[in-house]
């Protein structure tokens, strides 16, 4: 029987975390983790210490050995690194280019799960991405990690749905169930001997950016359709909002009301009952559920009854 691969584990975030989670679970005769790289502990309020990445605190429940570098461009790490003698480097949401010392370290390969279909999508944001561009559906890929952005070449690709619900929270889940079974398949592959590499096609490609919150403030001369996917993308975070007056309002929950309509300035409170609508550049937009300052989530008509808001108020001004 052949000796089961050697894996080291790199990520960070809560999405990295399931995937890694699953690995834990699947460790047996075709692989096991010898080891996870993830970030270095993070400061937690005032003066309450350090905690740990998701995936750092569940690699210490786990019990395995974990490296935790500031830098990884350090003749340190890479010795760490090298000691582990991994026969695959194993990454999900890491969140940085890693140079041709590192990728060289494993034996067979370095291998990622990208949140989306590639070369669609490459870059930080994947999800928000698929839900601003309007995509019926999305994905996973397996890839080879290369110096370049998302840019190796491909070793499979799981693909799923975007429902009209699906937001940033919703489909991570989805995708990060679906990425550890992607892995688990490619990892098999390699202990087989079986990967096989496709090229991407790189005049298809497209990039998204690091998300900030100035991203998620809502510019009323655009579409309904675009300003009701702001609300998807942006949620959990950092949420899409506007301004009423003088007080910040988040957007939780919104369904385009009529796509085609005009006749009203953009931001414009069209109706307050039974639900506010709002005219957009192009449509109007219905709120479901917001958020004021300092308050909890609530249904958009209670809160514009209680800031007695009339029609003929505006957002964004």
């Amino acid at each position: 029987m052949a000796e089961s691969l050697k894996i080291v584990f790199m990520g960070t975030p809560a999405l990295a975390a399931r995937i890694l989670e699953r690995l834990v679970t699947a460790s047996g005769a075709n692989f096991r983790l010898v080891g996870v790289v993830t970030r270095a502990d993070q400061p937690r309020g005032r003066g309450l210490g350090t905690e740990p990445s998701e995936v750092g605190a569940l690699a210490a429940r786990r019990g395995i050995p974990t490296l935790k570098p500031v830098k990884i461009r350090t003749p340190e790490f890479l010795s760490e690194l090298k000691a582990f003698a991994p026969d695959l480097l194993v990454a999900a949401a890491y969140g940085r280019i890693l140079p041709d010392s590192i990728l060289s370290v494993p034996r067979i390969a370095p291998i990622n799960v990208h949140a989306s279909l590639l070369p669609r999508h490459r870059g930080a944001t994947p999800v928000e991405g698929a839900i601003l561009a309007g995509d019926a559906e999305t994905g996973v890929t397996i890839m080879r990690i290369v110096a370049r952005m998302d840019a190796g070449p491909m070793y499979l690709q799981r693909r799923i749905s975007i429902e009209s619900s699906d937001t940033q929270g919703t489909l991570k889940e989805k995708l990060a169930e679906l990425g550890a079974d992607a892995m688990l398949e490619a990892i098999d592959l390699a202990a087989r001997g079986a990967l096989v590499e496709t090229p991407q096609d790189e005049t298809l490609a497209t990039y998204t950016a690091q998300v900030e919150k100035k991203d998620a403030v809502i510019d009323w001369t655009a579409g309904a359709v675009h300003i009701e996917r702001m609300t998807r993308a942006y949620d959990p975070w950092p949420v899409a909002r506007t301004r009423l007056g003088a007080d910040e309002v988040l957007i939780w929950r919104a369904a385009v009301e009529d796509p085609g309509s005009s006749g009203h300035a953009p931001g414009t409170i069209v109706s307050v009952k039974p639900n506010p609508v709002v005219q957009c550049g192009t449509g109007q937009i219905r709120l479901i559920e917001v958020q004021g300052a300092g308050r909890k989530r609530m249904s958009a008509a209670d809160f514009l009854r209680g800031k007695r808001v009339e029609a003929g108020a505006r957002f964004g001004t």
